[in-house]
């Protein structure tokens, strides 16, 4: 875990592997007293991905007198740590779910903005809510490496790792203010997580300098815990390592938090590999986007570009559409503000057409009769752009956005979308994926029998041929006379009033737990092609077994054929590895053979 400050610093300055000579010092300098220069405040590789890569030096440490000796946290796993966010709207995404837990403390409102450093006037990120904020007890639990009080079934996080993670992947320091009310004491805290701070004066344990200030007597009044030294010790390392120098500026802070809230400043934000910063604030006012991602996006055709202003692919780039879509269910008395405007919450399942919701009951030991209803649909845009995938929740936050179940190629099921919220499996803890497990692999092959099932029963309504199948289980039913059909109904339930995608009088249930919606509108009438007579030449066979066992046969044998497909694509892939590597074999091979041969003669010169 973290180690808080709680005596004063000897802080020693690392050289540049740059420097040469000159004024500065060739070997280490205490530098307790004197002050640092604007540049020895950055990280010599302001490249995320590169960041991490240092040596580490020689360890010397001895306890104090009756101190036990412990494992400690050296600060490059503050970096190793954060790599497990490839996606900086993940990690943007973790601080918005600290401030939407809140909610249950009374938080109204997040603000996410793009700010300047008083120091030396470079981009910040900006986080502001009004929930209850952190004493100083909760702002150390905050900063500590897997410290979690949120164990209610309604919070996101679980591992209290979500802060250090995502802000060490969003810049190299943050500097967090918490104004909060507990027992009668109001209290404002401040702490400092400073990657540059630790690498820069070559720390080997992680240490975060913290201050707090009693204001219930209404000024700030230090609150010391061991020494008036230590604590102003902590502040003047704070002061040399943010972007405020002075306490006046701290408290200023304070301001716009009002009595309860927290504020999360990041800064030194991490750049690409061009030198240029990874978040893009510049382009849209009203938006923050991820520079590579656009400008990838930005070099297609025409016609790629119709399918990328889809939200699918605009989430990819936009954290405003990405907010949009982050939470499942919209929010009563809370709100998203970015870049000082509102984040209109979009719902994709209401957005869908000829919607279904399809309940799924896992298999789950430790919940009992687990229930999940899935929305499907088509996309308004379906034909003309063929994007699917299955939007996958956990608690309300999004998970997996528009997850493909089938492998790349496949026509069928092109335009469906679905949407579910999956608690019965666990999210991985980056919150971009899930776990792998049993459960998952079971979901996965039940979404994809859903995507074809509701392929097989609606193609036809975007204008795509009728399923052959659904044909002639609709010409057998039309066939029957009508009291057949009726006793039919009576003794399965499953008959035409029992399932609208074959009944034309109304009815909305379908026979396997089925809703059927069209813009929040019943479907009510045959869809098109469907009447009675329509292909009356199509051959039954010998009526020896029933259609609905042969089509979900082959729909099990389609899928069947697909993970075969998947195999076969994975052994290629080993077999170009094994091929790669007895290539490197015999290369080394022949190398080592060449060097005998020239110490033979060599020898036999001798």
């Amino acid at each position: 875990m973290a180690r808080f400050v709680e005596n004063p610093l000897n802080v020693v300055e690392i050289p540049d592997s740059d420097d040469e000579g000159g004024d500065r010092p060739s070997g280490p300098e205490v530098q307790n007293n004197a002050t640092i220069e604007s540049d020895d405040r950055k990280l010599e590789n302001r490249s995320f991905w590169k960041a991490g890569a240092f040596e580490i030096g020689p360890t010397k440490w001895n306890p104090s007198q009756g101190e036990l000796e412990h494992a400690r946290v050296h600060p490059k796993f503050l970096h190793s740590n954060a790599t497990s966010h490839k996606w900086a709207f993940g990690a943007i995404a973790e601080l918005l779910d600290n401030a939407v837990d809140e909610i249950n403390n009374g938080a109204t409102f997040v603000k996410v903005d793009r700010i300047y450093s008083k120091r030396d006037n470079s981009p910040a990120l900006l986080f502001l809510d009004d929930g209850g904020g952190m004493d100083p007890e909760g702002i150390r639990k905050c900063m500590s490496l897997g410290y979690s009080t949120k164990k209610t079934n309604s919070t996101i996080g679980q591992y209290g790792n979500g802060f250090k993670t995502s802000t060490m992947r969003l810049g190299a320091d943050v500097i967090v203010f918490s104004c909060a009310s507990r027992n009668g004491r109001e209290t404002q805290s401040v702490g400092l997580l400073s990657y540059t701070f630790l690498r820069r004066t070559g720390q080997d344990d992680v240490i975060v300098p913290m201050i707090d200030f009693d204001v219930s007597k209404h000024w700030a009044e230090p609150i010391v815990y061991s020494s008036l030294d230590d604590w102003s010790a902590n502040l003047k390392t704070i002061l040399e390592w943010s972007p405020f120098a002075s306490k006046e500026d701290l408290l200023q802070q304070f301001e716009d938090i009002g009595s309860h809230g927290t504020k999360i400043i990041i800064y030194n934000l991490w750049l690409n590999d061009e030198g240029i910063y990874e978040l893009n604030c510049d382009e849209d006012d009203e938006d923050i986007k991820l520079r590579d991602e656009a400008s990838r996006l930005s070099k297609v055709s025409k016609k790629a570009a119709e399918t990328q202003a889809h939200i699918s692919y605009r989430i990819l780039h936009s954290l405003r559409a990405y907010a949009s879509i982050l939470y499942l269910r919209k929010f009563k008395n809370f709100k998203i503000f970015l870049r000082g405007k509102l984040v209109e919450q979009y719902s994709i399942a209401e957005d869908l057409n000829y919607r279904e919701v399809v309940t799924y009951r896992p298999q789950v030991s430790s919940m009992k009769e687990a229930s999940v209803e899935t929305t499907l649909g088509f996309i308004k845009e379906a034909p003309a752009i063929g994007i699917n995938g299955f939007n996958v929740y956990h608690k309300n936050r999004l998970i997996r956005p528009f997850w493909k179940v089938t492998s790349d190629g496949h026509s069928k099921g092109y335009g469906i979308v679905g949407v579910l919220e999956a608690n019965f499996i666990e999210p991985a803890h980056d919150k971009q994926d899930f776990e792998r497990s049993s459960l998952f692999s079971r979901l996965e092959m039940k979404l994809r029998q859903m995507q074809m099932d509701y392929w097989r029963h609606h193609c036809h309504l975007i204008g795509h041929k009728p399923d052959p199948g659904l044909l002639r289980k609709m010409q057998k039913v039309s066939a029957m006379p009508l009291h057949a059909q009726g006793e039919r109904v009576n003794q399965t339930g499953a008959g035409l009033a029992a399932n609208p995608r074959l009944d034309f009088s109304g009815s909305q249930m379908g026979s396997h737990g089925r809703t059927i919606y069209n813009n929040d509108t019943p479907i009510l009438q045959a869809p098109p092609g469907f009447e009675t007579g329509f292909d009356q030449d199509v051959a039954y066979g010998d009526g020896s077994r029933d259609i609905d066992q042969v089509c979900d046969e082959n729909i099990q044998l389609f899928m069947r054929c697909e993970e075969y497909m998947q195999k076969e694509n994975e052994l290629k892939t080993t077999v170009e590895d094994l091929e790669k590597q007895v290539m490197e074999t015999k290369r080394k091979c022949a190398e080592i053979s060449s060097r005998l041969e020239l110490l033979r003669r060599q020898k036999a010169v001798r």
